[in-house]
């Protein structure tokens, strides 16, 4: 898994951007916008000590975060968090790939800059995370458990990942609501996939799923099916069926989809 390597873009208010600037830790500066939200709404404060303030860690606060959002009654949550907890601290990889995609947020969201929106609120987030912990069941053949947790996270979140999909750091699920992403599929770092996306099989039998590289963009209602590879950079556009491989920097659109803005036609144009 690589480690994200991002920065954050510059917050309106200069109080934020000190905190981002003076620390590359996502829990000090998350517990300092934190801080500065509770002094600005008390009520909201509230939230935020048992959401954020009252935790030790980011990985408790992520542990938390998952065990509310998918759990029920109170003993499921406390399980599901205790769960969490032990992919974390089996699999140190799955927190710092958590800081990444909190990271990656803050970098390409243009509704935010902060940490703190994201993590409260952002669905697409909490159900990523859900998933690294099902991925790493998988990893251990706990395969009954990590389904368990795909379809908790798919009936509370509308956010359903096969736990053998692999998937990189600084992802950012946008939305959040409709997401399939099949058994085996393969999802580079800095990936930004928007509602109702579907990435898969075509059919049931074994066989390759697709590959997405980095960087790429997956816009509301795309599909991409079969054995196929998204190369790096390259943008699929709202409604696309994709069934064949797009080139990197390559955009595809349309159903069926067809290839437009590639780099090698701006090469072909010069010569």
């Amino acid at each position: 898994m690589t480690l994200c390597w991002l920065t954050y873009l510059q917050p309106g208010g200069e109080a934020m951007a000190d905190i981002l600037n003076r620390s590359s830790d996502v829990w000090l500066a998350l517990r300092q916008e934190a801080q500065l939200a509770a002094a600005a709404d008390p009520v909201f404060g509230t939230v935020l000590s048992a959401a954020i303030l009252d935790h030790a860690d980011f990985g408790s606060v992520v542990a938390h975060q998952i065990g509310v959002r998918l759990g029920g009654a109170a003993a499921e949550r406390a399980q599901l968090t205790q769960l969490v907890h032990e992919a974390h601290l089996a699999a140190p990889d799955l927190l710092e790939a958590a800081r990444c995609d909190l990271r990656g947020i803050a970098l390409r969201d243009p509704a935010t800059t902060a940490l703190l929106p994201p993590l409260l609120n952002y669905k697409g987030y909490i159900a990523l995370q859900a998933h690294r912990v099902a991925g790493w069941l998988w990893t251990q053949e706990r395969f009954d458990l990590a389904l368990l947790l795909q379809a908790e996270s798919s009936a509370s979140l509308q956010v359903s990942i096969h736990p053998s999909a692999r998937i990189g750091t600084s992802v950012f699920l946008d939305h959040a609501t409709g997401i399939v992403i099949g058994a085996f599929a393969d999802i580079g770092d800095d990936v930004t996939i928007l509602q109702n996306v579907t990435v898969g099989r075509k059919e049931a039998l074994p066989g390759r799923a697709p590959r997405i590289g980095r960087g790429v963009l997956l816009s509301s209602g795309a599909t991409i099916l079969g054995d196929v590879e998204i190369g790096d950079f390259a943008k699929v556009g709202a409604g696309a069926v994709v069934t064949t491989d797009v080139p990197a920097g390559c955009t595809a659109v349309g159903t069926p989809a067809r290839l437009t803005n590639c780099p090698q036609e701006e090469v072909t144009a010069g010569a």
